[in-house]
């Protein structure tokens, strides 16, 4: 039961990690290009243009990969890494940032805790799912 748990736990945070990517790769950069984006973007000598619909497809794929490579923790590890550069990046680019509403230490914190919980329920995760394949492997035999 609790290997089930832990393995929903797992599947929940995967899935919210990668609709987090997935969203902010999509909406503020290719869909709509967000003004703070391309304040952002612009800060770095960067085509806003451009360079944000280049990095919301990478967010995008960042996303596939978080859910395509369930056995594997890198994709979650480079999601970890992004959050933490991008949130040093804007604390020194736009420190501004920092105190609106709705700011990246406030959504890159929640979004590397849920990436936490991915990393700290992998290994249950795959048990599970190992042990069940072989439940429905051995009852499919007899």
């Amino acid at each position: 039961m609790e290997m089930q748990l832990l393995s929903k736990i797992n599947s929940i945070a995967r899935y919210t990690l990668a609709f987090v990517f997935a969203y902010h790769g999509l909406v503020p950069k290719i869909l709509w290009l967000s003004p703070i984006e391309a304040s952002l973007t612009n800060a770095h000598n960067l085509d806003a243009v451009v360079a944000s619909p280049l990095a919301g497809v990478l967010e995008i794929i960042l996303a596939l990969s978080i859910l395509l490579f369930k056995n594997s923790l890198i994709p979650v590890y480079i999601a970890i890494t992004l959050l933490i550069v991008l949130l040093l990046d804007v604390m020194v680019i736009m420190p501004s940032l920092l105190i609106e509403a709705f700011n990246p230490v406030t959504i890159n914190l929640a979004t590397i805790v849920i990436a936490y919980f991915v990393c700290i329920t992998h290994t249950h995760a795959k048990s599970y799912i190992k042990s069940s394949k072989s439940e429905a492997a051995s009852s499919a035999g007899s």
